[in-house]
């Protein structure tokens, strides 16, 4: 498999990057009481934060509303998903758990305030593309809507597009029982490749703790678009 970051996106964002984490031989199951403790604490602490400042003042999510706007889209009507989590979290409606992958994805997400999306390796086909949508892109999102994705980046395989940063697609979707896992990190253009790499290190090692398993990294740019599984 091999994952290509397409010029359609860094002729528009030269510094857009991001961070692929590939897990194998890992057991998707219910969170550990550890997690969901720590991620309903951190969301409490999120929460308290949230009433004196707005969502919009999170440098990650004003660095990825930036990047929104540089491709054309409505940054306050498609909101990236880590903004549109926080609104939740600023209005105390908790995320629900979902399972140990799901979780410590969004987990990720709230910590380094950009999107991160996981998907289930079997339900994938052929090489991977990461491009900028268009009026055509479209997809069941989790939440059974048809999306559009024009001028969002997003996720396709051999099948067709499968996520984004946006909202991610029914047919990729982590659940129970998974074994083999893509994550995409959607790292801030302004983060150098070595800061990316430990990111995606301290990452890969706390899931690797919870799910077992091992796991390999790296980062696409401009510079290094392809990698080859």
């Amino acid at each position: 498999m091999t994952i290509r970051l397409d010029c359609s996106l860094t002729s528009i964002v030269p510094q857009f990057k991001i961070g692929i984490i590939h897990y194998t031989k890992i057991v998707a199951t219910q969170s550990p009481q550890m997690i969901l403790g720590r991620t309903r604490l951190y969301q409490e602490s999120l929460f308290f934060d949230l009433q004196d400042a707005p969502v919009t003042s999170k440098a990650g999510v004003a660095a990825w509303r930036d990047v929104w706007k540089q491709l054309g889209a409505n940054a306050s009507r498609y909101r990236h998903s880590t903004e549109s989590m926080l609104r939740r979290i600023a209005k105390g409606d908790y995320l629900t758990p979902v399972n140990s992958v799901v979780d410590l994805n969004n987990f990720f997400s709230l910590q380094y305030e950009i999107p991160v999306g996981s998907y289930d390796v079997q339900t994938l086909r052929g090489d991977i593309t990461v491009a900028l949508g268009n009026e055509h892109t479209q997809y069941e999102a989790l939440n059974g809507r048809s999306v559009t994705l024009q001028n969002i980046p997003y996720t396709s395989d051999s099948l067709g597009p499968f996520g984004s940063p946006y909202v991610d697609s029914k047919r990729s979707a982590v659940s129970e029982g998974a074994t083999d896992v893509l994550q995409v990190f959607y790292l801030r253009p302004s983060m150098e490749r070595s800061e990316a790499n430990e990111l995606l290190t301290a990452a890969g090692n706390m899931f690797t703790q919870i799910n077992g398993g091992s796991f390999s990294h790296f980062v696409l740019s401009a510079e290094q678009p392809t990698h080859t599984l």
